[in-house]
């Protein structure tokens, strides 16, 4: 009796143990199974985010591009309006919407585009360009005063007589005859004028030479405006320089306006000595590098 209840215990006992191997492969294939598709969709979500950063890239990549290319373009034409008008303030107009734009964009790689910038900027600053806009203006204003000028050999109206006699000291009464000698040499007085004249030039100067002579001041004047937006400089600095000594020559020195036209010839002159912009060389070759991608 007791040998079979000892074989059902163990028959028991083996069907036990089959059941709970079939149910621990059930559940190692569940888990396994589960595990799949687990991994499965780890490596979707890996794959989709690795998609999206490379996107993302490639959208910052094509902003910062195309914020490169339009900056370069923007900068480059500045240039060409700055060689054209022969003034600065053009090209450094650009460059500092230039580096306004590189800032809002926040970018580490182009950071080196705003140091160019800025060396650029301080080399335009520190240059000593001349401002050729403004010589223009103060050529077209000395060429309006020519006609105002006096010519060194003009004669002046003489004071009137009686203006004369109230000017000199009361007298004592004298004879007709000699107030007729006296109204006599002073009208005689009045048709001789003496003053002194330092270039002979100027005194064999005919009245009706003086509107030739200022028609070739205004047309020297002319030339030296063509020829500085030609960027001839040295052909402008020497027709004012010839302006200038016609001026001193045959034009009255002691005259103020004679004096501030030679003045403002001669401050043109100096400040032509130099119209040739810096170039924006590293800026250029930073955006390139920028552009790049390095």
């Amino acid at each position: 009796m007791l040998a079979l209840v000892a074989l059902a215990a163990l028959g028991s006992s083996v069907l036990l143990w089959q059941k709970l191997g079939t149910i621990q492969e059930q559940l190692a294939r569940q888990s396994a199974g589960r595990q799949a598709v687990t991994d499965s969709r780890v490596s979707e979500v890996a794959l989709q985010r690795s998609q999206l950063e490379d996107l993302m890239q490639s959208l910052s990549r094509s902003r910062d591009e195309n914020l490169v290319v339009d900056i370069e373009a923007g900068l480059r034409l500045a240039q060409q309006q700055s060689q054209l008008t022969l003034s600065a303030e053009p090209l450094l107009a650009a460059m500092r919407a230039a580096d306004q734009r590189l800032s809002r964009a926040a970018e580490p790689r182009l950071v080196r585009v705003r140091t160019a910038i800025g060396r650029d900027v301080e080399r335009i600053r520190a240059a000593a360009v001349a401002d050729v806009p403004g010589v223009l203006l103060r050529l077209d204003e000395v060429a309006r005063q020519v006609d105002d000028l006096t010519v060194a050999n003009a004669v002046g109206p003489a004071a009137p007589l009686a203006a004369r006699r109230a000017e000199a000291p009361p007298a004592r009464p004298q004879p007709w005859w000699r107030q007729w000698l006296t109204t006599v040499a002073d009208e005689a007085r009045s048709l001789v004028r003496v003053s002194r004249i330092e270039q002979p030039e100027a005194v064999l100067l005919a009245p009706d030479q003086a509107f030739f002579l200022r028609e070739n001041l205004k047309l020297r004047l002319m030339n030296a405006r063509l020829a500085l937006l030609a960027r001839q400089t040295d052909a402008a600095r020497a027709d004012l320089a010839t302006a200038a000594a016609a001026l001193g020559r045959y034009f009255d020195p002691a005259s103020r306006r004679t004096q501030a036209a030679v003045t403002a010839l001669q401050q043109m002159q100096a400040q032509l000595r130099s119209v040739d912009l810096p170039r924006i060389d590293e800026t250029i070759a930073a955006l390139g590098t920028a552009g790049a991608g390095r």
